[in-house]
């Protein structure tokens, strides 16, 4: 699931392709949950609107319209945005993917999957939005109406300071894992930075969050914005749909030292990290050097 790096990768790239410009054509697929707003609303309500700036709170995307409006987009587990021309691997299916020559793999046309399609009167590239499993979210917010989504959103991991999560925890007897997942603590941290976080901090998963000490959260509040910091910066993690809107791929994923390497030797004394499960999403650390 794309967490706050990859959001953030997708804004700065996706900025240029929108910002400034004027919709001139908005094509969707037929209503579903992955539409918040009314698809035929949005076809209607979206033409002749020009984008004049491009947000991000936590994980989701907000692109200011004028008259005030703001369109609310949100990647899910495996949506991806990105432009027209954009090639990848990525962008088919894996049994599509399979069956069709190399060069065909590269490239790119508008499917079943890609339920949003914003046209410019510019005539450049279009912008599309395609999401497999459906679990992504498009909302068109007039103007002054406020989102739930975002109104329950803690402050940003990137500018998490260890005070403050400190105060949070204080109450909180679930797992600290459990805690750094919720986004209404701390918005954008997702099941890969979490684990990572805490690898680098030395603090297991398993921890309940009320009994780490403010040395701890401090600590903690560092690594998580230097894992967050460090993955913005290398593009993001592609561990399996996430594509950046060039179609290239982030190279996190090659960094990581926790996450997904259950059994392999943990890069600092060599005992095999660990996979368990805390709220049902797998959690991996090293059960010797995380305390």
């Amino acid at each position: 699931m794309p967490e706050l790096p990859e959001v953030e990768v997708t804004r700065r790239q996706l900025e240029p392709l929108l910002v400034g410009r004027t919709l001139s054509a908005v094509r969707t697929t037929t209503a579903s949950y992955f539409f918040l707003t009314p698809p035929a609303m949005l076809r209607r309500r979206l033409r002749g609107r020009r984008v004049l700036a491009l947000e991000r709170v936590g994980k989701y995307l907000i692109a200011q319209l004028d008259g005030d409006e703001r369109l609310l987009l949100h990647l899910g587990m495996t949506g991806q945005i990105f432009g027209a021309g954009a090639t990848s691997v990525r962008l088919l299916s894996s049994t599509a993917g399979g069956a069709l020559p190399p060069e065909g793999q590269r490239r790119f046309r508008p499917d079943a999957h890609t339920h949003l399609q914003l046209r410019f009167a510019d005539h450049g590239p279009a912008v599309f939005f395609r999401d497999v499993r459906k679990f992504g979210k498009v909302q068109l917010l007039a103007s002054g109406e406020r989102s739930a989504r975002l109104d329950r959103l803690g402050p940003d991991a990137l500018a998490v300071r260890g005070v403050a999560l400190y105060a949070a925890t204080r109450a909180r007897r679930a797992p600290v894992k459990t805690v750094l997942l919720d986004q209404a603590v701390l918005a954008g941290v997702g099941n890969i930075y979490a684990d990572e976080a805490l690898y680098l901090a030395a603090i297991s998963p398993t921890r309940r969050a009320n009994r780490l000490s403010r040395e701890e959260c401090l600590r903690l509040a560092r690594t998580i914005r230097r894992v967050l910091r460090r993955s913005i910066a290398t593009g993001g993690s592609s561990i399996s749909d996430y594509v950046r809107p060039d179609g290239s791929d982030g190279a996190y994923q090659d960094e990581r030292r926790a996450y997904g390497r259950t059994g392999e030797p943990c890069p600092r004394c060599a005992t095999p990290i660990r996979r368990v499960l805390i709220a049902a999403r797998s959690t991996h650390f090293c059960p010797k050097c995380q305390r």
